[in-house]
């Protein structure tokens, strides 16, 4: 379904020109990367190039994506900002909130009933401000974005760090906070530090068992979750223009595991197969007019390493199929060597559940592919031995996927089908025996695989592999199993062995679908009231946080020095802790609880160090917080990594936390704390992390004189009453600055709108 086509004819209606002129400016050929990020500049264009990993730059994104549970939040700040409606196309999609059962239709009817308030206002919030709203069941928000809204050489930021889908289908697609889309649905800019460009080029093609997720998982391990920080990788290659289009969009998706801003191919004929597939010939037609547009310049290609500041090269003709887990998506595996690694770490070998789908791999081809096998196992007299589930990515791929016998297949091995939503990939798993914290093994095709993160079981490992490995390994029961060369027992007692899967880039009859979910706006939106109940526990009305008083911030005490690794979801959980997305207060009951104290390797366990007693993170803050005390969480490397949920930032600030100082951040995090008024600083001496003791009272100083590149000194006082003086280095620029000083980006959007 094509929307926005007048948008698209703007965009592309300048983009060769813009082009040119960015060619003379820089002097030399472009990547595609460049091309798409010049042509969105806020400013026109620089008289400089800008400085890869150093200039911030401002850019004008093409439309706006939120899912459900960072939608709530989003547009709450965004009832604040005084506009009557969006200044750009955006939508919203509700993805997050259905919890994963007993079934699609059982769950999508549970759901539609336990959150019913908040569907109620993203839906009437949605329609008065002239935003899109996609139903519950619609949908994973990736996946309906590459359907009917991502479009070759455009620019879109979404709440959800998986937004990188989009790259699949040639969009520099980005995950950021909520208060960054207020700002573009303001019609405001969107800053970023101009990426540093990691080039991929893949040759040869996949074969057998290898997809175009054994590509992402391959590139995690290269890169680690941190390795690709700063950075936009893009794909090329012979190799790349033999994966599908959905298929890049799983190897866009799960960059976001490596840090990356983003992923993205240049436009081929796999992209202009799904454009016309999708309904949507007419862009495919736009963008075949700027052809040489929407793909690097031809001499990047054949010397790729004198323009991209990396270079990694993969072949695809020998790429093996791989897992990777558990507990971190970048520890990656080659199936051939899977089972002795489970043996020498003690993994649990038995295979309790294979879960398939996601907003990684729930296309029509991954869902081909692993019916393939699944369709083997049931001429074989095979049934899956362990638990199986399977996630369609949108409403259109389902009923198309029914349509076609593909979930009749799964039904028949044992498979349940469950709503088109995140389900189980982001915790919404009502999983049996989860509250016991057995050891034990899953296997999905999902993207993350930290701990707690499907199930809230500690001690759930779990593994990510394609959709057809995933069902191979259900089929088997065993992790130790390895389908390109093992065989399986039946219940005839005969052996058989599981053949490569075959798959279907594009159905045959075409897509159907007969209610997509879509729910268009109303023209006018004035008369519609947007209608919060005081007494809800789900959703609350906002209150500005105080701005910068002009002091120096002394006397803070340590909240928690977090140890190892501390991702979004362990300073704010989701599973059950979704419905409270938009109730701040409620939603900061969860912060920090699941980061690991470096004091006593607990969780949850901080000194109050006014009592000397020790209590629960949250309850220590607002002690802190209700005798005007502030506080300061200290962190270690790649700290935010994961979700783009602002909450992680957002409770901090609620709860009195003025600074966060770590050896490292993860991009979207540092970028949330910075929207919401707090300091994110970073050790300019790494080490010093180790001078941090749990007594200590901190004072950042300088602030008088806060500036660009200038670090900030900060005070350590110990209890025995010694001291410490180290330098705290962070990333502001002017008008961050101004952010921090007016306690928070929106606090200036609202003044800014009201002396308009």
């Amino acid at each position: 379904m094509a929307f926005d086509i007048d948008l698209i004819q703007k965009v592309y209606g300048s983009f060769a020109a813009r082009v040119d002129a960015v060619r003379k400016l820089l002097g030399r050929p472009l990547t595609l990367t460049e091309k798409i990020l010049y042509n969105h500049l806020e400013a026109g264009f620089p008289e400089n190039a800008y400085t890869r990993g150093k200039d911030y730059v401002s850019f004008l994104p093409d439309r706006v994506a939120m899912q459900d549970a960072t939608a709530q939040m989003a547009l709450l700040q965004f009832m604040q900002a005084g506009r009557k409606k969006v200044a750009v196309p955006s939508t919203v999609h509700c993805d997050h909130l259905i919890l994963a059962k007993d079934g699609a239709a059982a769950d999508l009817s549970a759901a539609r009933v336990t959150n019913r308030e908040v569907y109620d206002f993203l839906s009437s919030v949605s329609n008065k401000y002239g935003i899109g709203f996609w139903k519950p069941g619609a949908g994973i928000i990736h996946q309906v974005l590459l359907e009917n809204y991502a479009f070759p050489g455009g620019m879109m930021i979404g709440t959800d760090s998986h937004t990188v889908n989009a790259g699949g289908l040639g969009m520099i697609a980005i995950g950021v906070g909520g208060a960054d889309a207020c700002d573009v649905m303001a019609g405001l800019s969107w800053e970023m530090r101009f990426p540093k460009l990691i080039g991929v080029k893949l040759k040869g093609k996949l074969s057998g068992w290898a997809s175009a997720k054994d590509v992402i998982l391959k590139v995690s391990g290269i890169l680690t979750v941190k390795g690709g920080t700063g950075c936009i990788l893009e794909y090329f290659g012979e190799g790349a223009e033999t994966i599908s289009c959905t298929g890049k969009g799983t190897i866009c998706n799960m960059g976001a595991e490596i840090g990356a801003t983003t992923s993205i191919f240049g436009y081929d004929g796999k992209m202009e197969e799904y454009l016309r597939g999708t309904a949507r010939a007419e862009i495919a037609d736009m963008a075949n007019q700027i052809r040489h547009c929407l793909t690097a310049d031809e001499e990047v290609y054949q010397k790729p390493h004198e323009y991209f500041d990396e270079l990694i090269e993969i072949d695809l003709s020998t790429l093996e199929p791989h897992i990777n887990g558990p507990f971190t998506p970048d520890l990656a595996t080659p199936v051939s060597q899977f089972a002795k690694a489970v043996r020498e770490n003690g993994w649990p070998e038995k295979l309790e559940v294979g879960l398939i789908g996601s907003c990684t791999n729930s296309s029509y081809e991954d869902l081909t592919r692993a019916a393939s096998v699944a369709k083997q196992a049931l001429d074989k007299n095979l049934k899956a031995k362990s638990e199986f589930t399977i996630t369609p990515g949108s409403e259109q791929v389902r009923y198309t996927a029914e349509r076609d016998g593909l979930l009749d297949i799964f039904e028949k091995i044992g498979g349940t089908v469950l709503a088109n939503a995140c389900g189980p990939c982001i915790g919404q798993w009502a999983r049996h025996g989860a509250e016991k914290q057995e050891k034990n093994s899953i296997m999905t095709s999902f993207n993350r695989n930290f701990a707690k993160r499907n199930d809230g079981n500690p001690n759930t490992h779990g593994f990510v592999a394609s959709p057809e490995i995933v069902t191979a390994y259900s089929i088997a029961g065993s992790l130790t199993f390895n389908p390109i060369t093992d065989t399986l027992v039946n219940d005839k007692g005969e052996e058989v062995k599981l053949a490569e899967p075959k798959g279907i880039e594009m159905p045959l009859k075409g897509f159907a679908v007969k209610d997509n979910g879509y729910q268009a706006p109303a023209t006018d939106g004035s008369r519609i009231d947007v209608k919060v109940d005081p007494k809800s526990d789900r959703l609350q009305l906002l209150e500005p946080f105080e701005p910068w008083n002009g002091k120096d911030l002394t006397g803070l005490r340590l909240l928690i020095k977090v140890k190892g690794k501390c991702t979004t979801d362990h300073i704010s959980m989701a599973g059950p802790w979704l419905k409270y997305r938009g109730h701040l207060d409620n939603i900061s009951n969860n912060m920090l609880i699941g980061a690991v104290n470096y004091f006593n390797d607990k969780t949850n366990a901080v000194k109050n160090q006014l009592t000397g007693v020790y209590g629960e993170v949250p309850v220590t803050a607002r002690h802190y917080k209700s005798e005007g005390i502030g506080t300061l969480v200290v962190g270690d490397e790649n700290y935010g990594e994961g979700s783009s949920r602002e909450h992680a930032a957002m409770e901090p600030r609620h709860l009195g936390v003025k600074a966060v100082l770590v050896r490292s951040f993860a991009r979207i995090h540092e970028a949330n704390l910075k929207k919401q008024g707090m300091l994110a600083l970073t050790f300019a001496n790494k080490a010093d992390y180790d001078k941090i003791r749990e007594d200590d009272i901190f004072d950042i100083t300088g602030l008088d004189t806060f500036k660009a590149n200038v670090p900030l000194n900060i005070i350590l006082k110990h209890a025995d009453g010694t001291q410490d003086q180290i330098l705290a280095n962070h990333t502001y620029n002017d008008n961050q600055i101004e952010w921090f000083r007016a306690g928070s980006a929106l606090n200036l959007i609202r003044k800014s709108q009201s002396a308009g």
